[in-house]
């Protein structure tokens, strides 16, 4: 008798299908990635900031409001900023901008750091600045320039001392506020156990002032934009704010309306990057509602 055949083998199921069959799957990741950069760097609210402008100014430019010369569409201001990048001015004034704000910024930061730590060490150096900073700290930057052009001329360094000044009060305001506010217990505790006077310092105090420092530089960030634009708006040939004014006198809104932008976006950057070295450095640090809340 023959040997009854052999059942076939049990075929392999099918893969399962996507659920979307329709949208391919290259498609889906790609459009994760960039829900994902959205999410990150928060950028959905500027988007819907530029749709809701463009939106606006196409409705005046066809019913007029008023004159839609007043209000250029962010596209009409990227075609702008095209041709000046291509003319080369636009490129060259970045540069003259940033150059100006990150050398000015980083004096101020140092100074007021150094200063600061002089203040909280000590008790004869605060009584002799304070009286001093409060006499000429609330004096503003638009107020100083004047004199540091009859002083110093219409260079770069008149701009760069503006904006080191301007940086200078608020962080070091911050500054002494954050060595003031360590605990004297924990200084007691780290000199029982035999440190040092420099370890105390550099293991104890810094640490507990770098939050208070941090905070100071991001306020005054954005007062040193503000002194840059303006010292650039009275005594440059290269800039932002030299770019308003040129715009100014011959009546260019539409190049004005770039450099404002422009300003904006790299005043984001700047803060972007002071987070992210918050981030780096306090990564120890939590605190707040939404690390309370458990979810």
């Amino acid at each position: 008798m023959k040997e009854a055949a052999a059942p076939p083998l049990a075929q392999a199921p099918d893969q399962e299908q996507p659920v979307n069959p329709t949208l391919p799957a290259p498609r889906l990741r790609a459009q994760g990635k960039w829900s994902r950069f959205l999410q990150k760097y928060n950028l959905l609210p500027t988007l819907l900031f530029f749709v809701i402008w463009e939106l606006f100014s196409r409705l005046n430019a066809s019913i007029e409001l008023f004159n839609p010369r007043f209000l250029p569409a962010p596209s009409v201001l990227v075609q702008e900023a095209w041709r000046l990048a291509e003319s080369g001015v636009l490129l060259e004034s970045i540069a003259a901008s940033t150059v100006r704000i990150l050398i000015g910024f980083v004096i101020g930061c140092v100074a007021a750091v150094g200063i600061g730590v002089l203040m909280s060490k000590f008790r004869l150096v605060e009584l002799w600045f304070s009286p001093i900073l409060n006499l000429v700290g609330p004096i503003p930057a638009l107020a100083l320039l004047p004199l540091f052009i009859i002083w110093f001329g219409i260079g770069e360094f008149p701009k760069i001392l503006l904006i080191a000044w301007t940086t200078f009060i608020p962080v070091l305001v911050y500054t002494v506020d954050g060595f003031k506010s360590v605990p004297s217990t924990l200084i007691r505790s780290a000199l029982s156990l035999g440190a040092s006077e420099r370890q105390v310092f550099m293991r104890v105090m810094l640490p507990s002032a770098i939050p208070n420092f941090l905070v100071g530089a991001q306020v005054s960030l954005g007062l040193s934009f503000s002194a840059l634009i303006v010292s650039e708006m009275m005594g440059a040939d290269s800039g932002l704010g030299y770019i308003i004014v040129d715009a100014r006198n011959y009546f260019k809104i539409t190049n004005m309306f770039v450099a404002i932008i422009l300003i904006g976006l790299e005043y984001s950057l700047f803060a972007y990057a002071l987070r992210l070295v918050e981030r780096r450095v306090m990564a120890w640090r939590k605190g707040g509602l939404r690390d309370a809340v458990e979810k």
